[in-house]
């Protein structure tokens, strides 16, 4: 019986909440490659920075275009293909 409480919470509004997870933190990452960057001192370690900001961008971009297909569904008469 105590597993129904969890698929409850689990329901219908977990992947999107995971997904919402996901964007935040991919987004916290993404301002810490883009401080250390900004305020790195090591030539090497700014390139890495940049490197790995080029990488979470497109990380970014498919997580962003996932919330807007999973918006698109929650909507009342959505159409599915």
């Amino acid at each position: 019986m105590d597993d129904q409480g969890t698929d409850a919470e689990a329901g219908p509004d977990a992947g999107w909440r995971a997904l919402h997870a996901d964007r935040e933190a991919v987004e916290r990452a993404l301002s810490l490659a883009q401080a250390r960057q900004r305020y790195g001192t090591d030539a090497e370690a700014i390139a890495q920075a940049r490197l790995e900001e080029a990488e979470l961008l497109v990380d970014l971009d498919r997580i962003l275009t996932q919330i807007r297909a999973a918006e698109y569904r929650r909507r009342p008469g959505s159409r599915r293909w």
